[in-house]
């Protein structure tokens, strides 16, 4: 069994100096936790993998394609691979479990 904390993996992320920590990569999928802070930039590209999104913490809004909502925690959102997407309107700190399928490279 593979057992994670967000608030240790937070805080390997802060010491990185990233919003980015990937923390787990298997044959079928990677997760990672994406943080943001209010008026930062989100400057994600669109990725070749599916994405699901999970919202532990914050406030923003997600654009994904053409449409765009209000995210909080417990937001779960599919992303499909090559669509543009991005958070916004950060109004508080956003922690985000982000599932990739297949994995990153």
């Amino acid at each position: 069994m593979k057992a994670f904390r967000l608030d240790e993996l937070d805080a390997e992320r802060a010491a990185h100096e990233g919003a980015y920590l990937r923390f787990l990569t298997e044959r079928s999928m990677s997760v990672g936790l994406y943080a943001l802070e209010p008026g930062e930039t989100d400057g994600q590209r669109p990725h070749r993998q599916d994405e699901v999104y999970v919202v532990e913490s914050g406030r923003a809004v997600l654009t994904v394609g053409d449409e765009s909502r209000p995210v909080s925690r417990g937001s779960v959102v599919f992303v499909p691979a090559g669509t543009p997407h991005r958070f916004h309107h950060i109004s508080e700190s956003l922690r985000v479990l982000v599932v990739f399928s297949p994995p990153e490279a």
